[in-house]
């Protein structure tokens, strides 16, 4: 491989790694213009490695090589890294696009690393055109599809306080009052008294497809007026964004 060649596809490596950076950068991404870039000019360098030391010249002249190797361990490198950008809070999950994100810059490197140029250019636009087209139209479907401002996947907490005889009263009113909206899903429900045994202590975690505090706060005003109901409250534990 010459001076050039090898000058060349690592030069697109860069130029589509910081196309790709700038974006997210521009979104205030944690992994920006730098990460990407390097990710994608990495995933290059070592993919040259790979073809170089193992390249041949053929009887046209044409230089032939394996890469193949390399980029499978660079596939399983860049999980690693990804992971790095993925955030948990309690419920709440941030950073699973850029995460992404990064994975497919390192696909673009290796593309041009192997010499695949209209390829690489042609991944880095489609990465590019997914976060610019595609996360306004998942806002506005989300919106179309739940009625909702904010779009997400919240988890709710609801704590009741009520005596012993109308547990099993109120667990099935919880039941039925998720069970008449299809954006509502029970993950848990379980009750324990506490070491008081007159008063039952009943918790539910509910996941919702968008926010819906109102329907939180309707069940809750429902749940009070019940009979031997002392004390209910309910409460956001975590959202999961893009």
């Amino acid at each position: 491989m010459t001076v050039l060649d090898f000058t060349t596809r690592l030069s697109l490596a860069l130029i589509l790694g910081v196309a790709i950076g700038f974006e997210r950068q521009w979104r205030q991404k944690s992994a920006g213009l730098r990460t990407n870039t390097l990710v994608s000019l990495g995933s290059a360098a070592f993919t040259l490695i790979s073809f170089a030391l193992t390249s041949t010249v053929d009887a046209d002249g044409v230089y032939r090589g394996d890469a193949t190797r390399v980029v499978g361990q660079i596939v399983s490198g860049i999980g690693f890294l990804g992971a790095g950008v993925i955030l948990r809070d309690g419920l709440s999950i941030q950073g699973l696009n850029t995460a992404a994100t990064i994975w497919c810059s390192a696909a673009v490197g290796a593309l041009a690393g192997v010499g695949l140029f209209a390829e690489a250019t042609i991944v880095a636009v489609a990465v590019i055109l997914t976060h610019l087209l595609l996360r306004p139209l998942g806002i506005k479907l989300g919106k179309l599809t739940f009625k909702k401002e904010e779009g997400g996947t919240f988890y709710y907490c609801f704590k009741i306080r009520c005596k012993e005889q109308v547990e099993n009263h109120l667990r099935v009113l919880i039941l039925n009052a998720l069970k008449n909206d299809n954006h509502l899903q029970l993950r848990s429900l379980k009750s324990s008294d506490n070491g008081n045994p007159a008063y039952t202590y009943i918790e539910a975690e509910i996941l919702a497809n968008g926010k819906h505090d109102n329907e939180m706060e309707k069940l809750a005003a429902l749940l009070t007026l019940e009979y031997g109901v002392t004390q209910v409250s309910w409460e956001i534990n975590g959202q999961q964004n893009d």
